[in-house]
């Protein structure tokens, strides 16, 4: 079956909802620090309508399989060699249509939306221990850049000052 990508529009929110909702119940076992309970990660009606964010789904036939979006910001440091950076989030594809490429797909239309922005530098974040995610991103071109590391003063007291 063909994978084709557009740009969503507001009918696609409910569905795309629950993608959001996919994503933070896949990245829970890879972050401690979610909150318990219902959290969001994104305003998506705000992003489709935003002049700066390119939310975009891939179609199986006529059914919505996939979602990402594109947004650009401020470079992330005044001391960079560029002024401006996309980021790259919200990829999701429903778990019967992964390892079919619309990953790479959604991640060459949203490059492609970039440079058309005059943007040449693009950014995402995924979790070091989801190797799945990590293996894709490199797939499309992506590598790794910086590794941000933390600690829970809670889980490990022998690190206060005494």
């Amino acid at each position: 079956m063909e994978i084709t990508v557009r740009k969503a529009v507001k009918e696609d929110l409910p569905l795309l909802l629950t993608f959001e909702q996919g994503i933070i119940t896949a990245e829970r076992p890879y972050d401690p620090t979610l909150k318990d309970g219902a959290i969001s990660y994104y305003d998506i009606a705000k992003m489709i309508e935003a002049n700066n964010v390119e939310v975009v789904v891939a179609l199986a036939g006529t059914q919505i399989v996939a979602s990402g979006y594109c947004r650009i910001e401020p470079a992330s440091r005044p001391y960079l060699k560029h002024d401006k950076q996309a980021y790259v989030g919200f990829l999701y594809v429903v778990p019967e249509h992964r390892g079919k490429g619309i990953n790479g797909k959604i991640l060459a239309f949203l490059k492609e939306w970039a440079y058309l922005q005059d943007v040449l530098e693009i950014r995402l974040d995924v979790y070091s221990d989801n190797e799945a995610a990590v293996k894709a991103y490199e797939k499309a071109g992506f590598k790794k850049h910086l590794v941000q590391m933390r600690m829970d003063l809670r889980d490990d007291p022998t690190n206060l000052a005494q």
